[in-house]
């Protein structure tokens, strides 16, 4: 079993952090837009500024680069290829996606209808992502 090839993680992930900042970009700034700052404003917060969209940019780097790290671990039991892609997004998915989107909804910070919209684009978003990065992965 050969070592994970850390430099094309990076490079994978950076990839695959791209398509996930361009999708959240979409999605909470366009689609989304009205729904956040009703939100923001519900919890006395003030709206999202540069310093936080900064933040979440990296935070989607960071993202993509653990999506395509868990796909070169699983990729000597699951075998290289795209399937093993998607299976490492939906880890991403339940770990980044749903458990962080789930808990505001629990709390009443956010509806239900919003989660769903998140959970619909964030698993498309990061098969995208992952598939792409992974592309990208080649052993040492």
């Amino acid at each position: 079993m050969a070592n994970i090839n850390i430099g094309r993680v990076i490079l994978g992930g950076l990839i695959a952090g791209l398509i996930i900042n361009i999708g959240e970009f979409v999605l909470n700034a366009i689609v989304l837009a009205s729904q956040w700052t009703a939100v923001t404003e519900s919890i006395h917060r003030p709206p999202v500024g540069p310093n936080q969209i900064i933040l979440f940019n990296i935070l989607g780097f960071i993202e993509g680069i653990a999506a395509v790290w868990t796909y070169a671990a699983i990729r000597p039991r699951f075998r290289a290829g795209p399937k093993t892609a998607v299976y490492a997004a939906l880890l991403i998915w339940l770990t980044c996606y749903f458990l962080m989107n789930v808990f505001p909804v629990v709390l009443g910070i956010f509806p239900v209808s919003m989660l769903a919209i998140l959970l619909a684009e964030g698993i498309v978003e990061i098969i995208v992502a992952t598939v792409a990065g992974a592309w990208f992965y080649r052993e040492a």
